[in-house]
């Protein structure tokens, strides 16, 4: 299930703002916040939708989400992330 309002539910909601916008190895520490968060998904679909630029968001690097941007610039990222969780969840059931 999609979750509209996942800001309250991010692992990073306590963690200080200047953590998740960092360069160089620094992003693989703000990475490993984003591993167990329940709604990792959903901050990644809002920041490739949205093509914020800076920071880490769903656990990718900028780098990273400018890649996936490139391959399909025209996607509804929420609509490609969401099929994707849906075919793993009956893949896994």
């Amino acid at each position: 299930m999609w979750v509209e309002d996942w800001a309250p539910r991010a692992a990073c909601r306590d963690q200080q703002p200047d953590q998740l916008f960092v360069k160089g190895a620094e992003q693989n520490k703000a990475k490993q916040v984003c591993t167990s968060c329940a709604v990792r998904t959903e901050c990644l679909a809002e920041a490739l939708d949205n093509q914020i630029e800076w920071g880490v968001w769903g656990g990718m690097t900028e780098r990273e989400r400018r890649a996936l941007l490139r391959r399909r610039p025209a996607a509804s990222w929420r609509q490609v992330l969401e099929e994707a969780r849906d075919e793993q969840t009956v893949a896994t059931v």
